[in-house]
């Protein structure tokens, strides 16, 4: 097993019991990318921060369950989950079943993060699924 799947099994670890404290992981300079689902796009640095913070504040009980690790290449880890999360305010609970998290490190640094709404959208971006 490699060092960048260690770190992230140890990421997800956490995460799956709903921490999400750690930052040291992160490159400061991290790029997240949102592919799909209501608000697609590129964000970085700080403002990484600032839109996982919002995400954070509309849900509680939030924590993915891992489905399956992959290693892609000496660099990429793709991480496919069910994500749980229940509304603040709504209380209603969602559960997406099909979604994948690409994390691309070096220095045993996060340096960007993919986040796939939809599984097979992974899989075939990735060139894993025709």
């Amino acid at each position: 097993m490699s060092a960048n799947l260690d770190l992230v099994r140890s990421l997800y670890a956490d995460w799956e019991r709903g921490d999400f404290s750690k930052r040291e992981w992160a490159d400061p300079e991290i790029e997240w990318v949102t592919v799909g689902g209501p608000e697609p796009g590129t964000v970085k640095g700080s403002a990484v921060r600032e839109r996982f913070r919002d995400f954070l504040s509309a849900w509680q009980q939030v924590h993915p369950e891992v489905e399956e690790y992959r290693e892609i290449d000496d660099e990429r880890v793709l991480v496919l989950v069910h994500r749980v999360a229940r509304g603040k305010t709504s209380g209603l609970e969602l559960v997406q079943a099909s979604g994948a998290e690409l994390l691309h490190l070096q220095d045993s640094r996060v340096i960007k993060f993919t986040w796939f709404w939809d599984h097979d959208r992974a899989l075939v971006d990735l060139g894993l699924k025709v």
